[in-house]
């Protein structure tokens, strides 16, 4: 299991290997680096999702390892207190960054392998913290420079370990 420690309080996440075994050895690998200890959730959309894993408390972006090969057509879904990768509008983007959905998303499930068919890689579950998350989505957003909906309060995650 993974602990995402924050200042709202802590978020166990289990992974699936079984289903996204190159997603979620990906997300493992960056909680053994300690990369996102010290980043925030950058983008909470209420009614849709929380998304971290690029942003320091500045806004600025954390370099990650190269993209990873999308594996949305896993049979997991975009359901609420999943988590899944976020990426570009190039299906096999993603890196670091990563949401949790707040709601039953599934226009994000994969459809067909297609620019708009691919969506998004769940890659395992909340299990403890839920209402952690739901505080996280609650919080007040504002516009920063290009960004939208960013948290006028930084939610930090002040340390990823796995326990």
């Amino acid at each position: 299991m993974i602990k995402l420690h924050t200042n709202f309080g802590t978020i166990g996440i289990e992974l699936d290997h079984e289903k996204a075994p190159v997603t979620a050895a990906n997300f493992e690998q960056y909680v053994k680096d300690g990369f996102y200890d010290g980043l925030i959730f950058h983008r909470v959309i209420k009614g849709f999702m929380i998304q971290g894993g690029g942003m320091d408390e500045n806004m600025n972006e954390k370099p990650g390892r190269d993209p990873i090969q999308n594996e949305a057509q896993n049979g997991l879904k975009n359901d609420k207190y999943t988590i899944a990768m976020a990426r570009t509008q190039a299906p096999h983007s993603a890196s670091s960054q990563f949401f949790i959905n707040t709601k039953d998303n599934t226009f994000l499930n994969h459809t067909e392998p297609s620019l708009h068919g691919w969506g998004y890689a769940v890659f395992g579950k909340v299990v403890e913290g839920q209402d952690v998350v739901d505080a996280i989505e609650g919080v007040a957003t504002k516009r920063h420079g290009y960004h939208d909906d960013v948290p006028v309060d930084n939610v930090v995650i002040t340390k990823a370990e796995i326990v």
